[in-house]
């Protein structure tokens, strides 16, 4: 598969604790065979619970879902307003100043809830918004097999998925996983999938399209761009059976 863009018309599982207060954890099992196990990563303000109905209802009946929940923090982005969020952000922009242990707690956080799998049971992990960006940040960690602290990284994954997200970190994400070839092998065996509204006006569409091709550029070339006219920061029925038929080819779920 490789980078296109579209429109519609709408390893070891042995992983360090953190210290961060994430919250509730739910989990949607699967109603047949369990082959695959997908961590599902909800936005600002929402919860784990907040997408369960919607992963309920997905027709994909092999694949375990796990939901957790984002700590509570102070977010510079709302003046400092408390609510549940990944990680802490100014501004939704490339240029914003990421933090960097935050996102690393949560991607450390979504590899502890993928410990217990079974070898044999494919992991993914996926998202909307700001958890689309914790997916799209642990895809990157796992090319190049550390967290941005330089601890190694250690699932592999075999999918990753954004919907109205974007690349946190991504201004050193092309020299990172160019400085090895196991990195840039990694990089282009991951599949990701990226979903963007062309009218969302909380995560613009620019910059959605700006991490796609950033990813694909440092070596994510198993990369699909698919866009929606006139979708906002939310997500469709359309989207939601693309997100479904793309999972389906890649993880056999």
């Amino acid at each position: 598969m490789s980078y296109n863009s579209s429109n519609r018309d709408s390893g070891s599982r042995n992983v360090r604790r953190n210290v961060h207060d994430f919250g509730r954890t739910f989990v949607v099992m699967p109603k047949e065979t369990h082959t695959a196990t997908i961590v599902w990563l909800h936005g600002i303000g929402e919860k784990g619970s907040s997408w369960t109905q919607i992963l309920e209802t997905f027709p994909l009946p092999n694949v375990k879902w796990i939901c957790p929940s984002a700590p509570s923090r102070l977010l510079s982005l709302y003046g400092g307003y408390p609510c549940t969020a990944w990680f802490n952000i100014t501004s939704m922009s490339e240029d914003a100043c990421d933090d960097l242990e935050g996102l690393d707690a949560s991607a450390t956080h979504v590899a502890n809830l993928l410990i217990s799998e079974p070898d044999d049971v494919k992991l993914g992990v996926a998202g909307f918004s700001m958890g689309a960006s914790v997916a799209l940040y642990s895809a990157a960690c796992r090319a190049i097999g550390q967290y941005g602290n330089g601890n190694r990284y250690p699932i592999n994954l075999s999918a990753a998925v954004s919907l109205s997200g974007w690349l946190p970190c991504s201004r050193n994400l092309r020299n990172r996983v160019g400085a090895s070839q196991e990195a840039v092998r990694r990089a282009l065996s991951l599949p990701v999938l990226f979903c963007h509204g062309q009218v969302d006006d909380v995560v613009e569409y620019k910059l959605g399209e700006k991490s796609a091709q950033t990813m694909y550029s440092a070596g994510f070339q198993n990369l699909t761009f698919q866009t929606y006219n006139g979708l906002g920061h939310y997500t469709i029925l359309e989207e939601i059976n693309d997100v479904c038929c793309w999972l389906t080819a890649c993880l056999g779920a």
